[in-house]
């Protein structure tokens, strides 16, 4: 190509560069060089020049700039071609956009702008919810109560779709297949088929996941014949090899949840109680944490092996590898389980646990990776995000601290937070104002703090509700709108989304809650209904992509929706249970001096006082008051209702979500 003509086509971008194409590539003759037919393709390239111009002076002075809104950008500035890092210039240098932080060397004393300076102006997350109502504010500013009664009906009905479903197909099985109407349970001719036998244990799974929420839907009926038919058939007592991560959220949590709830003089759910009943689902809760305390045993770091076998203990060919999240997230539930039945062994291994994890954190920037060696405290995956791997380790940082009152859980949180703000958040200071690309969080290298890849992953969209209770609402508001405009754009949220490709890298869906439970939590903080409006959307998109013969079925592929025969326990668990919260304003969940916390597999527990105490322990179990806890997420009774209710929601907000998925 020649000179002349590389001058002309850089004057353009690439929408403009195709454009030319077209028409240069008519003729090869377009050089510079003087021709007889020049003055035609002259006179068409001004007109396009024209017409640019004139384009551009409409998009600046009726305020349709590069971002709207919340600045979400219609196009991400991107530099895919360059692959190598570039040298920090001196000095302080502001990176606002995802492209150029990617190829910036970061060390610890310059960092991207990942935190309002001290200088910059305090704002209220309710400047979201202001200014001028237009189309989107009279869509989204309301939801009317005749609607929220059917979401409601729907989310229960959803429910009860496949859970019936699997009761009669299922039962006791571990899962339900929903396209076929038959069970599953493990994988007995593949043992190494983890994707499946980490999980299904044999043991009723899907029945047990799903005690609580048929108390928060009101069932009390089929609540205590679910449990009766737990205490009559399940036992731990199998050859069966799981992963001690998932058979403690999953089961372990239940039983604790139910037997807490079903035991609760102060009766939130009505009368439930259970004749002759005697703590036989504790004592199951106590048989399963015995049966997975041998994950504990001969490391020489005290982190645990990820897998154990319920009958033998941990396999002799068992890795030395685990992850972080599968190691550091037990301490919720076992913590309960020692303060219940007052032994301490269970919370005792599980903090070890965390503590060791902690101590093996960069020195540099102060965050952990995501696979490390039990036995060495080696670090066998750099990777420092906060999806697959790591998330529910901050999160039990915080819930332990909230249900325990440790203020060495709350030290590690804050501490862990900053980092994740100074080394993993990209993008432009503020959230709703400036110049840049609106934040991101990535996965960094947890020495240095640089972009090690491109994919965020869908189980990150928890972080908002943890945001939530931190009391960081602004930012929870914003991550949050990042993930549901992919939702918006493929009806689900793929397993990897490549935000510099804006595509998905893993296309599959597993009816996964995350984007679900942190919608709850917004709602709650703001009370705005916004956010009822996306759960709709959310439900909506479900019932309509995932719906199959007898249940709910996998997305194999977020795009041309085929699907998969598996109905994961965590639909019934977490992702129906949040949708059906977030429309029951009166649920006992809900009502002025009830306080509650969700697991990270969406379990109830209530905030209660006897968790703070240490019945092993022969002194006061503090030296001093603990302080309150920073939230309570099932009512938002310390948020002045005038703050709560904040409408409408800014219209360029979901203006701007529109275009950058899309949909306008």
């Amino acid at each position: 190509m020649s000179r002349t003509k590389k001058q002309i086509m850089s004057k353009f971008g690439a929408e403009q560069r195709a454009a030319l194409r077209l028409v240069v590539s008519a003729n090869d003759d377009f050089d510079g060089r003087p021709r007889a037919k020049m003055r035609w393709r002259c006179v068409v390239v001004v007109l396009l020049v024209l017409r640019l111009a004139l384009n551009c002076v409409l998009w600046l002075s009726f305020g349709l700039g590069p971002s709207w809104g919340f600045n979400f950008p219609l196009q991400f500035s991107f530099n895919s071609h360059r692959t190598e890092t570039e040298p920090a210039a001196r000095g302080r240098v502001r990176i606002n956009t995802w492209s150029r932080s990617l190829f910036e060397h970061r060390n610890h004393a310059e960092k991207t702008c990942s935190r309002i300076s001290a200088h910059s102006p305090k704002r209220s997350y309710l400047s979201f919810f202001k200014n001028g109502r237009d189309d989107y504010d009279r869509k989204y500013s309301s939801f009317p109560d005749t609607l929220k009664i059917k979401m409601r009906r729907m989310a229960k009905d959803m429910f009860y779709f496949g859970y019936d479903n699997y009761m009669k197909y299922a039962f006791p099985e571990d899962e339900l297949n929903p396209i076929d109407c038959q069970g599953r349970g493990p994988d007995i001719l593949n043992p190494s088929n983890i994707n499946i036998n980490d999980v299904l244990g044999n043991y009723s799974l899907t029945l047990i996941d799903t005690l609580d929420t048929l108390l928060v839907l009101g069932n009390v009926s089929e609540f205590r014949r679910a449990v009766k038919l737990v205490i009559d058939t399940v036992s731990f007592d199998k050859d069966s090899t799981v992963q001690v991560f998932e058979a403690n959220i999953r089961i372990l949590g239940s039983l604790i949840s139910a037997h807490i709830l079903l035991t609760d003089p102060r009766h939130p759910f009505g009368d439930i109680g259970l004749e002759d009943y005697d703590n036989e689902l504790l004592h199951l809760a106590h048989d399963l944490a015995v049966r997975l305390l041998p994950a504990f045993e001969n490391t020489s770091t005290g982190i645990p092996y990820p897998r154990v076998n319920l009958k033998n203990g941990v396999p002799p060919d068992s890795i030395n590898e685990t992850c972080t999240a599968g190691a550091g997230s037990l301490l919720v539930e076992f913590g309960i389980l020692s303060r219940l039945i007052g032994d301490s062994t269970f919370e005792w291994v599980a903090r070890r646990a965390v503590r060791a994890l902690w101590n093996l954190r960069s020195n540099e920037t102060g965050l952990l990776g995501n696979v490390v060696n039990i036995q060495t405290g080696q670090w066998v995956g750099k990777q420092s995000g906060l999806g697959a791997g790591m998330d529910s380790f901050y999160e039990y940082l915080l819930k332990s601290y909230i249900l325990f009152g440790d203020k060495e859980d709350y030290r590690m949180f804050t501490a862990a937070y900053e980092s994740i703000q100074s080394h993993m958040r990209r993008g432009r200071e503020a959230c709703n104002e400036g110049e840049g690309d609106p934040p991101l969080y990535v996965n960094v290298n947890m020495f240095n703090g640089q972009i090690m890849n491109t994919w965020i992953d869908s189980l990150q969209a928890f972080f908002p509700g943890l945001q939530v209770l931190n009391g960081d609402v602004e930012n929870a508001i914003c991550l949050h709108a990042f993930y549901y405009a992919i939702w918006r754009r493929f009806g689900a949220l793929p397993e990897r989304y490549n935000w510099q490709l804006q595509a998905p890298d893993v296309l599959f869906y597993p009816l996964r809650p995350e984007l679900v439970e942190s919608t709850y939590l917004l709602y709650q903080a703001t009370k705005n209904p916004f956010y009822l409006h996306v759960g709709m959307d959310i439900l909506q998109s479900l019932e309509n992509n995932t719906k199959v013969k007898c249940g709910y079925a996998t997305l194999h592929h977020v795009v041309d929706k085929s699907k998969e025969d598996r109905m994961e326990s965590f639909f019934l668990s977490e992702t129906c249970k949040y949708l059906y919260l977030l429309f029951d304003e009166d649920n006992p969940l809900h009502r002025s001096g009830n306080r509650y916390i969700f697991t990270t597999e969406g379990h109830v527990v209530p905030i209660d006082p006897r968790f703070r105490q240490k019945s092993w322990e022969e002194q006061f179990p503090c030296e001093e008051p603990v302080k309150e806890p920073p939230a309570n997420i099932s009512n938002c009774e310390r948020i002045p209702e005038e703050r709560r209710y904040a409408l409408p929601l800014k219209s360029m907000y979901m203006r701007q979500i529109d275009h950058m998925v899309g949909l306008s």
